[in-house]
């Protein structure tokens, strides 16, 4: 039979957000993923040209290996051969695609509950684009139906490939190739691992660098961890864990490990935009792409030539990066990273003769490696380093189970009524204690809408409103001239946003 992927989403629920095809486990049937699998070798074959291969891995929720076997069914009946890289990283898988020139499928829910999981693809150059999902979208698979039982389950699942161990083997290497085996010498970092999919990979690869590497919360139930809404249990564990234990710096990532988190020796979490900044002054990058979304300290600290601010989501912050290259000089180093802290390297860096190649997609070991060569380098700390910075604070948290069609129907009722100052106006006007002597009218002064509703009011806060690209939340961004501040005017916020869900 034949079947559009199109009507597949809309009678599954299982549709594209800002980084792949996510939903309900319930609702991501083996039918569902084969024909996404199938619509997506069929784009590939049209518009890449790519030889008949196809690699693919996943991250260790306990539904990923059940989806690993649609997609290599999938494979199988499309005539392409299915290489899998086993449980690695994303940026592991991005990698071996784009160095094979081969598409990629990562199973992942990244950051989401283990009772949802997603699809990334990845064409032959990297992560596929916005116009790559539609073409995606647009396509129509034939296929035998007599595969699938009444619940949509393939009736004989096939068996997991060997592993191919070249893609964690090489994505191990990256790293001590490029900054030399002795580039974290004498500096002790501990590594939550909770369930992370990178969670043994960062070890060796810390080890590999030279560092003292001590492990711990390590689990065999999945943990949402999100770099961008930090969960209060993560915040305390961190700090149980640097009070007991001497350590430099505490590393981590989300569920597939493409997101970092970075905590300094008191196991206080960096903020994902704030590492984003360190991390691209200490590799040297001239030009930086980043969402909207992202602290300012980017532009006020001068220390890059151009940026160039985009919608949220790695899609755009991969456009906005090709729009800063300059192919007649490769002195004009461009990378990006979004306010989770991943970063995507858009061109080659290059250091005592050695070279890093692009990696144009998000990654979590890079960024919390540079700022770490970087403290070794000037024999500072991460707080010290932190405090060269402006003093612009960003918080952020989201009301979940808050349904996308409902956020996206509240900040149309904002923007049509114009009713942005009249909710939130009386919360920036709050009196500073970082400026005693002035007061404020709590006037909005300029609103951005590149990517949900950003408001920046007289007082110099930033409250910043966004349903979720890729789950049922509400988020809500702040920035101001304080810890203190940003944390009361975000709990504000969440007060106002909490009386919408009626």
């Amino acid at each position: 039979m034949s079947v559009a992927m199109q009507d597949v989403m809309k009678q599954s629920g299982v549709a594209f957000g800002t980084s792949g095809a996510r939903g309900l486990v319930s609702a991501m049937t083996d039918r569902v993923c084969y024909v996404y699998a199938r619509s997506f070798i069929k784009y590939c074959e049209v518009s890449y040209k790519c030889e008949h291969t196809i690699a693919i891995a996943g991250d260790l929720r306990p539904s990923t290996e059940r989806i690993l076997k649609s997609l290599v069914q999938a494979g199988a009946d499309a005539n392409w051969k299915v290489i899998y890289c086993g449980r690695i990283p994303s940026p592991a898988i991005a990698m071996y695609g784009i160095d094979k020139h081969l598409p990629t499928i990562m199973v992942t829910g990244s950051h989401i509950p283990a009772d949802r999981n997603g699809i990334k693809f990845n064409h032959p150059n990297g992560e596929i684009t916005k116009a790559d999902e539609q073409g995606i979208v647009s396509q129509s698979v034939d296929f035998d139906e007599a595969l699938f039982d009444d619940k949509g389950m393939l009736k004989a699942a096939p068996e997991l490939p060997a592993v191919e161990a070249e893609a964690e083997a090489n994505y191990c290497k990256r790293y001590p190739d490029f900054f030399g085996s002795d580039a974290l010498h004498g500096l002790t970092i501990g590594v939550y691992q909770h369930s992370a999919v990178g969670r043994d990979i960062v070890v060796k690869v810390l080890e590999s660098l030279g560092a003292t590497v001590k492990p711990f919360g390590r689990s065999d139930v999945f943990v949402p961890v999100d770099t961008e809404a930090i969960r209060k249990e993560d915040e305390e564990l961190a700090r149980e864990f640097t009070h007991k234990d001497y350590v430099d710096a505490v590393f981590s990532t989300d569920g597939d490990s493409d997101r970092p988190l970075l905590a300094d020796d008191v196991g206080m979490w960096l903020r994902g935009d704030v590492l984003g900044i360190l991390a691209a002054q200490s590799l040297g990058i001239k030009r930086i792409a980043t969402p909207v979304s992202c602290n300012t300290s980017l532009e006020k600290s001068g220390s890059f030539e151009k940026i160039c601010r985009t919608r949220i989501g790695s899609p755009y912050v991969i456009a906005g990066m090709e729009s800063l290259v300059d192919a007649n000089d490769k002195s004009l180093t461009v990378a990006g990273y979004e306010a989770n802290g991943g970063f995507l390297l858009e061109t080659d860096l290059t250091l005592d003769g050695r070279t890093l190649k692009a990696l144009p997609t998000r990654d979590a070991l890079l960024p919390m490696i540079a700022v770490m060569v970087m403290v070794r380098k000037e024999r500072m700390c991460v707080v010290d380093l932190l405090r060269k910075l402006p003093k612009r604070f960003t918080v952020s948290d989201r009301l979940k189970e808050f349904p996308t069609e409902k956020s996206k129907a509240k900040l149309a009722e904002i923007r049509e009524k114009n009713l942005g100052e009249k909710l939130f106006g009386a919360l920036a006007a709050k009196p500073s204690k970082f400026a005693k002597d002035k007061t404020f009218q709590g006037k909005m002064v300029s609103l951005n809408e590149v990517d949900g509703y950003r408001m920046e009011f007289d007082s110099g806060d930033i409250i910043h409103l966004r349903p979720s690209g890729n789950a049922p939340e509400f988020r809500c961004y702040v920035e101001t001239e304080g810890k203190e501040r940003s944390a009361e005017l975000l709990a504000d916020c969440l007060k106002i946003m909490e009386g919408w869900r009626v």
